[in-house]
């Protein structure tokens, strides 16, 4: 493997800084794999569906990350690197906070009290200085490779990061549970996994930290990539080297263009009709006792039609107008939402005496989320598709970069009303008489301290589901409009100069 890559031959001498690309992007995924498995273990010490939205602004780093990226991309030390400045302390900050938090972690998460606030400044911390990681890399790819393989940078994004998360959500959450690993890798059953939290993130923070060492001291950073610029010069328009206060200026030049600000009314809206499928329904799976490690290995089917998906896709979003998939793919996520409603609902009768669940009632979870997953991937090649088309070309990165944070945002923050609201619709009450509701953490625990256990009255993820749906069908009525009068604009509209 290592002599394919590193043979001079391959790669025009380049394969030596692919696998470096690769491995950075596998350890930008890490904090963003854990971060998903933390909701998950939450679940299983029944914490409040309030607490769950506030661990879910975790993920809004990488959705924000625009507002410091100009920073990072000008300000650095020239004896260090334009990229390493920033690269070299946000990892060597992630591997010692890892190893930090490893000796913390069962404190954090211990079953008498979650401590849910720190958990989420902790891990809103890492992510931060993930997202700043990528910012470094994104602009190193650039310059490490030569021109003709520019092009795989964006293949080890994807792969890298869709294996450091397979390895922190997908491996971690099997190996942690001991359900799991005494059913499949023990002949003899014991009360834990073969991991543990802490130390799965000991591990990682010793890999980031001899990783981190390793590039500072041996990759030197070329200062720019002359052959590509030389290329560029063939270009009409080529994207200008902007300093702060200037990306700054053109960042503010871009939203106050008119469709820039309808289109992104439209972006920030247009998955509210999704957010309580996306956000609760793995949840309520697990609540229903659905082992979290088998919804977790679930993924793995998913990961062939996740690479197919946007090849056969893009050819139907090359076209003036590539939106016309996102509108058509809408009402069948839509209906995809009842669906896993419907799914959540009936999961108890699916269940066994003795707990487990049958062969079967997995295969129609991957049906299910393989069936979503087609919606889902149609929308999201369809907006990067009209993202490439309407940017302007004298400033594309930073236009595709906003216009991509405004699309994560309108995900973001549907998410965690969707979490935070669950709780506000629920109606639960103690088994034992006089006790009262059971709605937060202090209740659940009393009830549970007397004996009694919870009985839900009114399940408020049916009711979101059924608000999201009409706000959804009352959106796609708007969004068909809007999208068909930005379609038949011109290409001027979107033009900096011009307006």
């Amino acid at each position: 493997m290592l002599k394919f890559f590193l043979s001079k031959k391959r790669f025009d001498g380049d394969g030596g800084n692919i696998l470096l690309l690769l491995l950075l992007y596998i350890l930008q995924g890490i904090p963003l794999g854990l971060s998903a498995s933390i909701p998950m273990l939450l679940q299983n010490r029944h914490i409040s569906y309030k607490e769950q939205a506030k661990f879910s602004f975790v993920y809004w780093p990488f959705s924000l990350k625009l507002l410091w990226a100009p920073l990072v991309d000008s300000l650095f030390f020239k004896s260090v690197g334009r990229r390493k400045t920033w690269l070299i302390p946000a990892q060597y900050i992630l591997g010692l906070g890892m190893m930090l938090l490893s000796s913390h972690i069962e404190n954090l998460m211990n079953d008498s009290h979650v401590h849910v606030d720190m958990l989420t400044f902790v891990f809103f911390v890492l992510n931060f200085l993930a997202a700043t990681q990528d910012i470094a890399v994104d602009g190193w790819a650039i310059t490490m490779l030569k021109r003709n393989n520019v092009g795989y940078a964006s293949t080890c994004n994807s792969v890298g990061q869709t294996a450091g998360y397979f390895f922190g959500y997908v491996l971690f959450i099997a190996l942690e549970s001991p359900e799991f690993c005494n059913k499949y890798l023990r002949s003899k059953p014991q009360t834990t996994g073969l991991l543990t939290l802490s130390s799965f993130l000991f591990f990682w923070g010793v890999v980031f930290m001899i990783t981190t060492t390793l590039v500072w001291l041996f990759k030197t950073e070329k200062e720019s990539n002359e052959h590509l610029i030389e290329d560029e010069k063939d270009h009409e328009e080529v994207e200008e080297e902007r300093g702060v206060k200037e990306t700054y200026k053109l960042l503010w030049h871009i939203i106050k263009l008119p469709s820039v600000k309808i289109l992104a009314v439209f972006l920030l809206t247009c998955k509210i009709g999704f957010a309580a499928a996306d956000a609760i329904t793995g949840l309520k799976l697990v609540e229903e006792g659905v082992p979290k490690a088998h919804l977790a290995l679930l993924a793995i089917p998913l990961i062939p039609l996740q690479i197919i998906l946007p090849f056969v896709i893009s050819k139907y979003t090359s076209g003036r107008m590539p939106m016309k998939i996102f509108m058509k793919a809408f009402p069948y996520r839509l209906v995809m939402g009842l669906e896993y409603a419907m799914l959540v609902w009936m999961t108890p009768w699916f269940k066994n005496k003795d707990g487990n669940f049958p062969s079967y009632y997995y295969m129609i979870i991957v049906v299910s989320y393989a069936l979503h997953q087609v919606a889902v991937y149609s929308m999201f090649v369809s907006v990067m598709a009209y993202f490439a088309r309407i940017s302007d070309p004298s400033v594309g990165g930073t236009y595709m970069t906003l216009l991509n944070t405004i699309c994560n945002l309108g995900g973001n923050w549907p998410t965690t009303l969707a979490l935070w609201l669950v709780d506000y619709f629920t109606r639960k009450t103690c088994s034992i008489d006089g006790v009262g509701s059971c709605i937060n953490t202090s209740e659940i625990e009393e009830c549970a301290r007397l004996g009694g256990e919870c009985v839900t009255l009114i399940d408020g993820y049916y009711i979101e589901m059924l608000i999201c749906t009409i706000i959804g069908v009352i959106w796609l009525s708007w969004g068909k409009t809007v999208m068909n009068q930005l379609h038949h604009g011109t290409d001027k509209q979107w033009r900096v100069k011009n307006n």
